[in-house]
């Protein structure tokens, strides 16, 4: 039973160190507007914006807003925005290319409004 206890003590201890190293460091929370419709759409913009230890994106299929987490000493709020927009997603700051938009699935193809700023 006490090997058991250590076993699982180490096991512990080792997931913690490896959860606390993948963490973000000086980082800084954001909430923005992502147009978008389904499940496919939220894989898709969350995978298109997240880098490991640099930023992460959570994004609501129901409210259509991301919660967007990232180290403002490796990147910025814009440039994960434009990784955003050239997967397909109008934002807050960016409008998809529409050659990217038209190749959305059928289901991802959101109603576009007018955006600040094209993606190129």
């Amino acid at each position: 039973m006490n090997s058991i206890k250590k076993l699982l003590m180490a096991m512990t201890l080792l997931l913690s160190v490896t959860f606390a190293s993948a963490q973000i460091k000086n980082k800084t929370t954001e909430t923005v507007k992502i147009n978008g419709n389904c499940g496919m759409c939220k894989k898709t913009i969350e995978t298109a914006a997240n880098i490991d230890k640099v930023a992460k994106v959570n994004w609501d299929t129901n409210t259509k807003t991301a919660t967007v987490t990232y180290d403002t000493k490796k990147t910025n709020l814009d440039a994960i925005l434009k990784r955003v927009a050239d997967a397909g997603y109008d934002n807050e700051k960016f409008s998809a290319p529409n050659a990217v938009y038209d190749e959305l699935h059928g289901c991802c193809q959101y109603d576009r409004e007018a955006s600040p700023k094209k993606a190129e």
